[in-house]
Parts: C-alpha cells; structure tokens; sequence
C-alpha cells in the first residue's frame, strides 16, 4: 500500500482518534466527534483495537512519553507523516513486535479507549464490555 492510500483509508480516523493521547481528558464532544468518524469508517470494536494498538500507539505514545512531545494539539501534517512512515513499515516481524509490546505503548491511554469503546457500543446499541 503506497502513502496516499494509507491517508485515504485512515488519516481522518487516525486524526479524529490522536487527541486520546494529548495531555487534557477528552470531553463530551471529543468523544462525540470520534464516535462520528469511527462511524463512517464501519469497523468493529476488533478492528478498532488493533488500530489503536498497532497503527496509532507506536507513534502517539513516544509524543506522550517525550518531554518536549506536544501535549496541547498535534500538527496534523507532522503526525500524519509520522503515522503513514509507520504504518507502511508495519509488516512481518515489525507488525508482530508491535502486538507483543502493545500493552506498554496502550497503558497510559487504556481508561480513555474503554471510555471511547463503551460509549461506541451504546450508540450502537450493544453491551458494553
């Protein structure tokens, strides 16, 4: 998959899910404009998590673990760089490597994913976990 197919596929999922990691809890409307995009884009609760874990986690979480990492906003054009740079190296042993230590990268966004899956489900009209 080449860059441009990457942005077309997951940039607006990608950027309408990069505020979990920003310093500030999302609110109710940030959840609101997640809930909206995830969607449009008809994934299920499975696939959702490996976005987060594999796609997003890698690159967000070393923005929330630098100490000059930014923590108000993102510059959308820098992390969706950073996102498609990612993700089109994430194959084979790197995709594998990134499953196993997923929990390390997830731990410090964990109760903000639960929160955004619980509220996803009920607009869905399932159970929450």
């Amino acid at each position: 998959m080449d860059a441009q197919s990457l942005v077309d596929r997951r940039g607006e999922l990608w950027l309408a899910l990069a505020p979990l990691w920003l310093e500030r809890e999302p609110g109710e409307r940030d959840y609101a404009e997640m809930i909206t995009v995830i969607e449009r884009h008809d994934l299920t609760v499975h696939e959702l998590e490996w976005v987060f874990r594999l796609e997003l986690a890698p690159v967000l979480a070393r923005h929330q673990m630098s100490v000059v990492g930014e923590w108000r906003a993102f510059d959308d054009y820098k992390l969706m760089k950073q996102l498609v740079a990612h993700n089109l190296r994430l194959t084979g042993w790197r995709r594998k490597s990134w499953a196993l230590f997923s929990g390390l990268t997830t731990m410090m966004t964990r109760h903000r994913w639960n929160e955004l899956i619980a509220r996803l489900m009920v607009e869905r009209g399932e159970t929450p976990p």
